[in-house]
């Protein structure tokens, strides 16, 4: 039976960032854009006869050249159906040029070296805000080490094409709304303090913990005053999280979130957390750090009172030789049961 004996450290987190960084601008934001369409030039390699809403578009895209034909009768496996997505990013106007992704969504074994045909490109409201076209590379969908590839995914570099705007009038607003990305009351207010610190005046107010209203002083323009506004600095306090990605056994923590007494069992392994005030080293220990050791058996571990946290228990038990799944499922055990209070993301 392996023991693991630990002890507790609170840590509070508050860093300097940027308003920017923390807060978006209500009504500023992308659009997503969507699409059907055919990806046409491929090698033998498009849907089979299986996809009958494939042969169905071709036939209709003949039609519309003048090319009266019969689905059944269509045998080419060099085209596949595709929807395309995009986002169109705030203040974009007519002309600009944007990356599109094509997705197959019939039988197609790649998209490689395909093109894809003139597709428009509708919002949520069924208008046609952009038009998309253009030659569909598949290499810049895969990136990073052990990147799985997609040869039925691709990209359209700046396919594509701005065909109606979404207008956004900031410039004639007295008004605006900052929304932050995470609900906090505590970043709420402390927004509304770093603004009306900087002006010196009652411009910024705090109106839930995601929400602060801000009214533009009289010498500046609304485009000047959110410049400004973007790049002033405040206390952030980060909200403590552990994300555990499952598929291949990555943790991510911060060094500080502590770990509250608790006594469990995970297979052959205990381990018990409470407060000690002296660290005993036993004969023919392994030393991890000045705050930890590991017993000569390797199946106790005894850390210093007030060094306990998740970033400890973690690479104490790889030292033991935990694997990644009796990790994850030892941390997901002391949050349920809760022993730790952050919050636990599964990816």
């Amino acid at each position: 039976m392996r023991k693991v004996i630990l002890f507790l450290l609170v840590v509070t987190a508050v860093y300097a960032t940027k308003i920017a960084d923390v807060a978006n601008i209500v009504g500023v934001r992308d659009n997503h854009l969507i699409g059907y369409s055919l990806v046409v030039g491929l090698k033998k390699t498009g849907d089979g006869t299986t996809s009958k809403f494939t042969l169905q578009s071709i036939a209709n895209m003949l039609k519309a050249m003048n090319i009266d034909m019969d689905p059944v009768d269509i045998k080419s496996k060099n085209v596949a159906a595709v929807v395309v997505t995009a986002e169109l990013a705030p203040f974009s106007r007519q002309g600009d040029k944007f990356n599109i992704t094509v997705s197959s969504i019939g039988d197609a074994k790649s998209l490689e070296g395909g093109t894809l045909l003139m597709t428009p490109l509708k919002g949520v409201d069924g208008k046609i805000y952009a038009l998309a076209q253009g030659s569909v590379s598949i290499g810049g969908r895969n990136t990073g080490v052990g990147a799985e590839t997609h040869p039925t995914v691709g990209l359209i570099y700046n396919g594509g094409l701005v065909e109606r705007e979404i207008l956004i009038n900031l410039y004639n607003q007295e008004f605006v709304t900052l929304s932050l990305k995470e609900a906090n009351f505590k970043n709420s207010v402390s927004i509304q303090k770093s603004i009306n610190n900087f002006y010196s005046t009652q411009t910024a107010v705090a109106m839930d913990s995601r929400t602060v209203k801000l009214k533009k002083p009289k010498n500046r323009s609304m485009i000047e005053f959110l410049a400004e506004i973007q790049d002033i600095n405040m206390q952030y306090s980060i909200k403590n999280r552990i994300v555990i990605n499952e598929r291949t056994g990555t943790i991510i923590s911060g060094v500080g979130i502590k770990i509250k007494p608790i006594i469990m069992t995970h297979g052959d392994i205990t381990i018990k957390i409470t407060e000690q005030s002296d660290l005993s080293k036993p004969a023919g220990s392994m030393v991890v750090d000045e705050n930890m050791v590991i017993g000569l058996n390797e199946n106790e571990l005894y850390t210093k009172k007030g060094t306990t946290t998740v970033a400890n228990l973690v690479r104490s038990l790889q030292k033991m030789g935990a694997t990644p799944k009796d990790v994850i499922s030892i941390l997901e055990a002391m949050k349920s049961a809760g022993s730790i209070s952050a919050e636990l993301k599964l990816i």
